[in-house]
């Protein structure tokens, strides 16, 4: 067999972080094995997860449960290294390996795919999309993919950019290409594809920066779109000619006022993750994300329910039309997207005994739901976190907010924050031992209203003030007391009794997706480069091992020759490590993302991470008024802080603009926030949203940030 031409990794400094930015085109080989077995919906309904890993979740109900047993409770403790393969970029990687007729697909930063010989890691093919970086300012939580979708012979993936495209599963050459979004506005594409029945389906992402959100199905061989299923009515309330018109006429208009800035800004709503095919109900059930802006207040004054933010809906899977919903947030203004992991499961809900069928989920607001599949219907829900946003659910499943948290100019300190109890990361269950492991996180957040989000936008426009509760010149010791405030746990849950069976708590809020098996195992990767198995009745502490990157994807696992396979993608990035750098200390470094794959005996390793080091001396003397460096405070948190981190910390994945030498020079510093000299690398011009002088004051602020980097850090 020809091998392919090995891929080229080009990192590019900017300043003195680091960014990667891969340049390189598609890298094919004519000889990758045959994928002789047709892979359809039949298939996936009967094989998956078992041998083979043929779509996101493990097989449609979303389970991440397999029956491969080989690896267990009893010699877990010899897994090693099998192989490793280096996915050239140190933006975050989200992905779960899709393996089928032993190639395995996956994808990395800025939605480039690999195919690798799922058995030894040897490449097969690269495709990249060659998209243009100035969109990764339109990505709110990097520029991230978590995977492809296969089907027929063929490999979906979406872009970041908006496309969704179709590539020759053998030699990853484009099939067809569609633009699934308006390329004017500001939409993204981070979530696998799902593929059934001949179609492809794919949401969208950028509720923050003001679109509207839908769902669109497209056929696999052609491309043509079968159906669309929009999230939030139109401006006008006017149909669309789409399956979702007649939902909206019926019951989703009247829950929208007539006036408020989702008229012009949106709406949102975006499907930016969960698609799950229901085959005994021949239904996609799939999950809503938050409003725009995030503020009720101003996104609508009306106060009506926004019907379909922060919701679960299912829809016909040939046409798309609506069957049922069931919102979770009711007039969301905390960002509390509903689009974490829906899984289908069997369980006795009531006295009867008997099972019914139920959509799970644990979405950011901090509840955990089951819900009849087939009609929508509220059965349970506690909440799996601490919460002060409200006191419960009620007997319809709403839930019973606490006054304050309708935050207004006094800020309020709200758990969860926007990054939720639980976030992209997926969620197993296990019908072993009847659990849901849930990877949740205490992250608050203060939440109050922004005056200026009207008279002057803002990349994030949200309506909530960034800036709430900051000042300048923090105290001593701040980045230590923020860090304690923040933590993280994997919660064996019961779904039934709805309440915890077992908690492990993580050093770290930040923890990552899950995977359970036959062999009474839940596996997990962590942010700090730990990937650890744990028993899945109990959750004692079985193994681990030291991924030198961050672990935050979904673990997935595979047999091939009688051999069981865990295979995880590793990288440094994502939203937390983008907006809380300051959670970490320098043992966590950004590094080149990687899969690594395990078996048992193997006794392979994990290279390590080989960027230089950054110098942390601040490269201009601290300068301005007060005036100055508090309208510099303001300016950043509204404009800089999602991607560089708040207070100016960055963990490394974009640019620490504290440390770095643009800060030295007024001029330079204009050329690359005005001008966009950077663009090519994802710095696109703030012009139209910053003045000379705004910018000059953003600079000020951040080389204030830089002397205070010892006081702020406590030592």
């Amino acid at each position: 067999m020809k091998k392919a031409t090995p891929w080229r990794l080009k990192v590019i400094l900017f300043a003195l972080g680091l960014t990667a930015c891969s340049d390189a085109g598609n890298n094919q080989s004519e000889d990758a094995p045959e994928t002789s077995d047709t892979i359809d919906t039949q298939r996936i309904l009967s094989t998956s997860p078992q041998e083979e890993w043929l779509t996101y979740g493990g097989g449609y109900d979303e389970q991440r449960h397999s029956r491969l047993s080989h690896v267990s409770t009893e010699n877990v403790e010899q897994l090693g290294v099998a192989w490793t393969y280096d996915l050239a970029t140190n933006r975050g990687v989200e992905a779960t390996p899709i393996v089928a007729n032993g190639v395995m697909y996956v994808t990395s930063a800025w939605s480039i795919v690999y195919a690798l010989d799922a058995k030894t890691g040897e490449e097969l093919w690269v495709y990249d999309p060659d998209v243009d970086k100035s969109v990764g300012v339109n990505a709110c939580c990097d520029v991230v993919n978590r995977g492809v979708a296969i089907y027929g012979d063929k490999v979906f993936v979406g872009v970041i950019d908006g496309r969704l495209e179709a590539l020759d599963a053998k030699t990853g050459k484009l099939v067809w290409s569609k633009t699934t979004v308006d390329q004017s506005k500001p939409y993204t594409i981070t979530g696998a594809p799902r593929a059934v029945n001949g179609m492809v389906l794919i949401g969208n992402g950028g509720a923050e920066f003001g679109v509207r959100g839908y769902i669109s199905a497209y056929d696999a061989e052609t491309g043509n779109q079968a159906w669309r299923f929009y999230t939030v009515p139109s401006p006008e309330k006017q149909p669309d000619g789409a399956a979702s018109d007649e939902a909206f006429t019926r019951i989703g208009n009247v829950s929208w006022g007539d006036d408020g800035a989702w008229t012009t800004d949106g709406g949102g709503g975006t499907v930016w993750d969960s698609i799950v095919y229901d085959a005994e109900n021949d239904q996609i059930i799939f999950g809503v994300g938050n409003g725009s802006p995030w503020n009720r207040q101003v996104r609508d004054p009306s106060g009506g329910d926004n019907l379909f933010l922060s919701s679960v809906i299912a829809v016909d899977a040939k046409t798309g039309r609506y069957k049922w919903h069931f919102q979770t947030t009711p007039g969301d203004s905390w960002d509390y997207t509903a689009t974490q992991s829906i899984i289908l499961a069997s369980l006795p809900v009531d006295d009867s005994g008997n099972n019914r069928r139920v959509v799970m989920q644990a979405p950011k607001n901090g509840f955990f739901y089951v819900l009849d599949a087939k009609t929508g219907e509220f059965l349970s829900g506690n909440a799996f976190v601490p919460t002060n946003w409200a006191s419960g659910l009620d007997t319809d499943g709403r839930p019973i907010e606490i006054s304050d948290a309708r935050y207004g100019d006094v800020p309020y300190l709200q758990t969860p924050g926007p990054l939720g109890a639980h976030n992209w990361h997926p969620m197993a269950f296990s019908p072993d031992t009847g659990l849901a492991y849930i990877p949740a996180h205490e992250i608050p957040q203060a939440y109050g209203f922004d005056p200026r989000w009207a008279i002057k936008p803002a990349k994030w426009n949200t309506g909530a003030d960034f800036a709430a509760g900051l000042a300048v010149d923090l105290p001593p010791g701040t980045l230590q007391f923020l860090r304690a405030g923040l933590k993280g746990r994997l919660i064996g849950w019961d779904p039934v009794a709805q309440e915890a069976r077992w908690t492990v708590e993580h050093e770290n809020a930040w923890n990552g997706g899950v995977l359970s098996t036959a062999g009474g195992l839940v596996f997990q990767g962590k942010l700090n480069g730990e990937f650890v198995a744990y028993e899945a009745s109990t959750g004692r502490r079985l193994w681990s091992h030291d991924l030198k990157s961050g672990g935050a994807s979904g673990p997935g696992t595979y047999e091939i020759d009688g051999e069981q396979y865990v295979t995880i993608t590793t990288g440094w990035g994502s939203a937390y490590a983008l907006v809380a750098g300051f959670a970490y200390d320098e043992k966590v470094a950004p590094t080149v993302g990687k899969v690594v794959t395990f078996k048992l005996g193997a006794t392979g390793s994990i290279p390590d991470a080989a960027f230089p080091p950054v110098d942390q001396t601040p490269k201009a003397d601290r300068y301005g008024t007060t005036a100055l460096l508090n309208d510099g405070l303001v300016h950043y948190a509204r404009n800089c802080a999602v991607c560089h981190g708040p207070v100016a910390v960055s963990s490394g994945v974009l640019p620490d603009l504290r440390w770095s030498g643009y800060t030295a020079d007024a001029d330079a510093w204009q050329a690359v926030v005005a001008e966009g000299v950077l663009a090519d690398t994802g710095m696109v011009s703030f012009s139209e949203l910053l003045t000379a002088q705004e910018i000059e004051a953003i600079r000020a602020y951040v080389v204030a940030q830089a002397h205070n980097a010892n006081v702020l850090a406590g030592n």
